[in-house]
């Protein structure tokens, strides 16, 4: 409830929290865009493979040249500037700074970057969701070993998610489960960065103008990022996946009490405690009346007749027995929000969702009919999309996991629907990334067995 206040007392004192950020596109140039009314902070770097790209995100979002024209790190230190380079080495290893922002959205280079970083003693706020689905267990580990914070992005979905979950935990409910909203219909699965637009709903000339990657907005569509997204949840909160992972039951927002309670009381879920996401669409495709499909919400119980009469008296929406009610988020601000965890971390030492163990897992599964000898093109393409699938049944069946499956040969037909497997691809097993996902596997599958 005090960041502000403490973000001002740093000001005044004139100690900054120092931040650097790695990749400056589209989600870094939102926050980028309120680094300059946000008082006790100083943006001292920016690493990105394209600094004259950077420089034209700075200058749209309304940054003037001399503020970030500083020669070095050394001279952006000591002129309250900031210097835009491409060495994240010499951003990361760099004395004067706190916090390293990974917003490249390059999932095994996220992860080169946060160890890096956390080897520099610098804390990390993750926006690269995917590497945090990929091995975030571990990343929390390491920063832990480092005497550092490791942090999910608030502004990102599963952030502000992770933060509905602990409001309704601290304020003695039990959460019976949480998500996010979606567009969905069942055929997306197989959309590709040539169907993404008439699907999302937006003209190809209207992306085109906005600049909009259609590869990346397929993997929202094509229900990659909520899978991605559901799993840095389940892994930061302990809730679970269904077995079946997500089914995107359609839901608006007054109805989130009636679909999000167990099957054998009329909704939808598996079990309590579980991760699941919306749809706003019928499955029919007809549009659902004030959806939630951009937007967070957790589900919990008034166990007690007590507390379910609160809920009566002040309104609160519920399913017909009273037991079930639910507090959203209609929207989120993506990048415009990152500065909550750069304040939080650097200032409380508190993540805004870390990873606690590995309890879901993103697997690789065809978009089609897939023959051996074709290459993977990874989250958003053509070829594969992700699924949620319990850590435990991930390990179990070898899938392989969507943020390997990037330019990687198959060995092994694949049929549409079906997960790719660690043996049906041709990897490099001595890539960092490989190593680094097999550590994760071998330090945390016994606790998830364990506890299966």
């Amino acid at each position: 409830m005090n960041l502000y206040a403490m973000l001002r007392a740093r000001a005044a004192q004139g100690k900054p929290l120092r931040v650097g950020v790695i990749g400056a596109g589209k989600f870094a140039a939102m926050y980028l865009a309120q680094v300059p009314k946000t008082p006790g902070i100083h943006l001292v770097g920016i690493a990105d493979l394209a600094p004259a790209n950077a420089r034209t995100n700075l200058q749209r979002v309304g940054w003037k040249p001399e503020a970030c024209s500083a020669p070095s790190l050394d001279a952006a230190v000591a002129g309250q500037t900031t210097h835009v380079g491409d060495d994240w080495q010499a951003l990361v290893s760099h004395p004067a700074i706190d916090i390293i922002v990974e917003a490249t959205g390059n999932p095994a280079a996220a992860v080169t970057h946060a160890l890096g970083a956390f080897r520099n003693g610098k804390h990390v706020v993750n926006v690269t969701v995917e590497a945090d689905a990929f091995c975030g267990p571990l990343l929390a580990r390491r920063a832990a070993d480092a005497g550092v914070v490791y942090s999910l992005a608030y502004g990102d979905q599963p952030a502000i998610i992770c933060d509905l979950v602990d409001w309704a935990r601290t304020a003695g409910f039990e959460v019976v489960a949480a998500g996010r909203g979606h567009k969905w219909l069942p055929h997306f699965a197989q959309s590709t960065p040539e169907t993404v637009w008439g699907y999302y709903g937006l003209a190809p000339e209207q992306a085109r103008i906005g600049g909009l990657n259609p590869k990346m907005f397929n993997s929202f569509l094509d229900g990659s990022k909520p899978a991605i997204e559901s799993t840095a949840v389940c892994n930061a909160t302990g809730l679970t996946p269904a077995p079946w992972g997500l089914t995107f039951p359609p839901s608006s927002v007054d109805d989130l009490p009636f679909v999000m309670r167990p099957r054998e009381e009329g909704g939808h879920l598996h079990h309590k405690g579980q991760v699941e996401v919306v749809s706003s669409l019928e499955s029919d495709g007809r549009a659902i009346p004030y959806d939630i499909r951009f937007g967070v919400w957790v589900v919990f119980e008034g166990d007690t007749e007590y507390i379910r009469r609160c809920f009566t008296e002040y309104g609160v929406r519920t399913d017909p027995s009273g037991r079930y009610a639910c507090l959203y988020k209609r929207w989120h601000l993506i990048g415009l929000e990152v500065g909550i965890s750069v304040a939080s971390v650097g200032l409380r030492r508190e993540p805004t969702g870390c990873a606690t163990g590995f309890r879901a897992d993103v697997v690789a599964t065809a978009k089609r009919d897939l023959r051996a000898g074709e290459m993977l093109d990874g989250e958003g393409g053509y070829t594969v999309y992700g699924k949620l699938f319990p850590a435990e049944e991930s390990l179990k069946i070898g899938g392989l996991p969507l943020g390997l499956a990037h330019e990687v040969k198959l060995l092994n037909p694949v049929a549409a629907g079906q997960p790719v497997r660690w043996t049906d691809v041709q990897y490099d097993a001595a890539s960092d990334a490989v190593k680094i996902r097999r550590e994760m596997e071998r330090e945390f599958a016994p606790a998830q067995r364990a506890a299966a």
